[in-house]
């Protein structure tokens, strides 16, 4: 027969060694609340067994109670643990009703008949059932810990059950002659050891479920942590795109202003020249006072038009596109190098002045002059510059022909880069943003600018801008816009 006391002990070290791991896993992960009440679960049990261990042969009625009362509070807190761990229904009435209804019969039992154990036997039979059916109930509920470790906490639950049934059995079965010590003997050490291995069992499966718990929790996090990162690199893509914009924007601003500085250069070189012209000629001709001050009314005219178009924050109304002959256009451009003195090292050929197509007149007219002072510029003083226009199809053509310096094969694909001025052009004064901008006028035309080298030296810049459907072929005089 197994030996009681010796029994006691193996439980005693099995429930303290368990006791210290849930309170070092409580302490190690203290967002899990709910181990705590398994550590003092067990730490109860270590506490009664330990007291069963050290009290006398004949205890007192009070000490028998008191220890067993112990044990039992033990297991009301890992039903209480555990159902908190599951997230479950807790039921701690009927833990603190079962631990009162102990303490009532085993009080009541051992003041009657201390010989007797049967009753208690049976009491503490009736108080695990029901405890631990509670524990099953909740492990059959739960659906956040693997289906085979539920299954397998619940038929250890249900062999302590049994166990227990069995043990009231064995009771039952006894002769009434049969004569008890008013405690456990060696005949229900078997109940203790199968206990033990309850406890062994028990722990293992409880250190499975919080392992399965907090793997899942670091599988939420990684989720968690993982969606995260996608969001910060999504809204780091949206901020690097929005700050690429806004790059882009405060580029398009400085470079839209360079390019209005530079076209305010055209009518405000008219001023200077007729200023100059003015002051040398004075009253000695009238007529040519008269002419110079019409240009400087018509430059300050165009003046104040690009400052009201072109330094406004609505940028779409800077372009206004209308029906224009293109000897409108060819005739602003004549004025221009004419009050600029230069107009006599013109050569204009124009098939049909007459032609009409869609235009902002300022901007095209702007255009013009821009290459025409670049041939100008780059050409020896006595090189004429050449202007075609002529209609192609559904296109019109304007040409600007030199026989100047020409543009460097190597840096034919460079020039009309904002700020990009050829190598063999570094002598003469400039910006190097005529032809880019000339080019950005072009493109709300929907027309092009190519430059090609001049078949008798020099450069050829060819303008190609379509001719919409549905306009007329001739404006009458009073609809031409000069």
């Amino acid at each position: 027969m197994l030996d009681l006391k010796t029994i006691l002990v193996v439980t005693l070290a099995t429930a303290s060694l368990q006791a210290v791991v849930w309170i070092f896993v409580w302490r190690a992960w203290r967002h899990l609340y709910e181990l705590k009440f398994l550590a003092a679960g067990f730490v109860a049990i270590a506490v009664g067994v330990l007291l069963m261990i050290m009290r006398q042969d004949q205890p007192a009625a009070w000490e028998i109670i008191f220890h067993n009362t112990i044990i039992k509070l033990g297991l009301v807190l890992l039903a209480e643990g555990l159902a908190r761990f599951l997230g479950q229904p807790r039921y701690s009435w009927v833990g603190i009703s079962l631990l009162i209804f102990q303490i009532i019969v085993w009080n009541s039992a051992v003041a009657e008949d201390p010989g007797n154990i049967a009753i208690r036997i049976h009491a503490s039979t009736f108080f695990t059932v029901v405890l631990m059916s509670l524990m099953c109930l909740g492990l059959a509920r739960d659906r956040t810990q693997p289906p085979l470790l539920r299954w397998t906490t619940i038929a250890v639950l249900a062999e302590y059950m049994a166990a227990s049934i069995v043990q009231s059995i064995f009771e039952l079965q006894l002769p009434a002659s049969f004569q008890s010590a008013p405690i456990l003997a060696d005949r229900n050490s078997w109940y203790l050891l199968q206990g033990t291995l309850f406890l062994i069992a028990l722990f293992a499966c409880l250190l499975f479920m919080v392992s399965s718990r907090l793997s899942a929790d670091l599988r939420e996090k990684n989720e968690i942590l993982s969606r995260e990162v996608v969001e910060r690199r999504r809204l780091e893509s949206q901020l690097h795109a929005s700050l690429e914009t806004e790059r882009a924007l405060r580029e398009e601003q400085a470079d839209f202003m360079r390019i209005v500085s530079h076209e305010f250069r055209t009518p405000l070189a008219i001023i200077r020249n007729a200023a100059e012209m003015i002051s040398l000629v004075g009253d000695k001709s009238p007529q040519a006072t008269r002419e110079r001050l019409a240009g400087i009314d018509e430059a300050l005219n165009r003046l104040f038009s690009l400052i009201d178009r072109f330094m406004t924050n609505d940028r779409d109304h800077s372009f206004q596109p209308e029906a224009v002959r293109i000897g409108s256009i060819i005739a602003q451009v004549q004025t221009h190098f004419r009050m600029t003195n230069r107009g006599d090292r013109l050569d204009i050929a124009v098939d049909d002045p007459d032609i009409v197509f869609l235009a902002d007149s300022e901007m095209m007219a702007t255009v013009v002059i821009n290459l025409v002072d670049n041939a100008l510029k780059y050409s020896p003083a006595d090189q004429s510059v050449h202007i075609m226009v002529r209609k192609e199809s559904r296109w019109m053509v304007i040409e600007v022909r030199d026989r100047g310096m020409g543009i460097p094969d190597a840096e034919s694909g460079k020039v009309g880069r904002r700020f990009f001025r050829a190598s063999n052009a570094k002598a003469a004064t400039g910006t190097g943003l005529g032809v880019y901008s000339a080019r950005r006028f072009l493109a709300y035309h929907g027309g092009t600018l190519e430059l090609a080298p001049n078949g008798e030296g020099g450069t050829a810049a060819i303008i190609h801008i379509p001719l919409p459907k549905g306009l007329p072929d001739r404006l009458p005089s009073e609809e031409v816009a000069a």
